[in-house]
């Protein structure tokens, strides 16, 4: 399942232009982390799921809205958040 802007429930995002979304492919990096980028918030979950053979959208858009709600302040760089996800997530990471 692939995540799309149109799922999100948040409507407090700030979006790229379509040029510039192609940064936010591959794995997270030490780029740091903004949770009002809607795309490198679609970025994380959707790589997140790709580690799962069945990822739903409600399973997406909870993690959307922990992302939103419950992420630390701590949690600067992608790879932070990422790890944040997998210690926090109810999934079964492997």
């Amino acid at each position: 399942m692939i995540y799309q802007r149109n799922d999100m429930e948040g409507r407090f995002y700030n979006w790229v232009t379509d040029s510039s979304r192609a940064i936010f492919a591959g794995r997270p990096s030490r780029r740091l982390f903004d949770r009002f980028n809607g795309d490198q918030v679609l970025f994380i979950i959707n790589f997140y799921a790709s580690f799962f053979e069945r990822f739903t959208l409600e399973e997406a858009r909870e993690l959307e809205r922990q992302i939103a709600n419950n992420l630390p302040m701590g949690a600067k760089s992608e790879i932070s958040v990422f790890n944040w996800i997998k210690d926090t997530s109810k999934q079964v990471f492997l």
